[in-house]
């Protein structure tokens, strides 16, 4: 019961962190959709449902389910974009150390799934 309630808490939150990546430059969005899509299928059947077709996020999960991963390619151009845009947003936009300090925390989270649990594909 204790692992179900923290997979769904972590997955909520992982997928609140991908819907704000959409509309926030540098904040990834595919990665922290996957991770939800993976807690919500380990825990709650209804949940991983509602990410799958949810107009904001199904686009980027089906892109990942249709080819089973992302090519290298798309990795680094992925993970490039988001660290130039966590630069600039933290160098040029962002006066509070604390969330500077959150913006790179959230972009290591997204780096290390994307490496990780994202699958590399030809």
């Amino acid at each position: 019961m204790f692992k179900k309630l923290l997979f769904v808490s972590l997955g909520t939150l992982s997928m609140i962190l991908g819907i704000i990546g959409i509309f926030i430059p540098g904040l990834p969005t595919t990665p922290f959709l996957l991770l939800a899509a993976y807690l919500f299928l380990r825990s709650s059947e209804r949940l991983y449902k509602f990410i799958i077709s949810y107009r904001l996020t199904a686009k980027y999960l089906q892109r990942y389910r249709n080819k089973n991963g992302m090519s290298l390619s798309q990795k680094i151009y992925a993970l490039t974009i988001m660290w130039i845009m966590i630069i600039i947003n933290s160098v040029f936009f962002i006066n509070n150390i604390n969330f500077k300090i959150f913006i790179v925390i959230i972009g290591i989270i997204g780096s290390v799934v994307m490496g990780f649990f994202v699958k590399t594909v030809k």
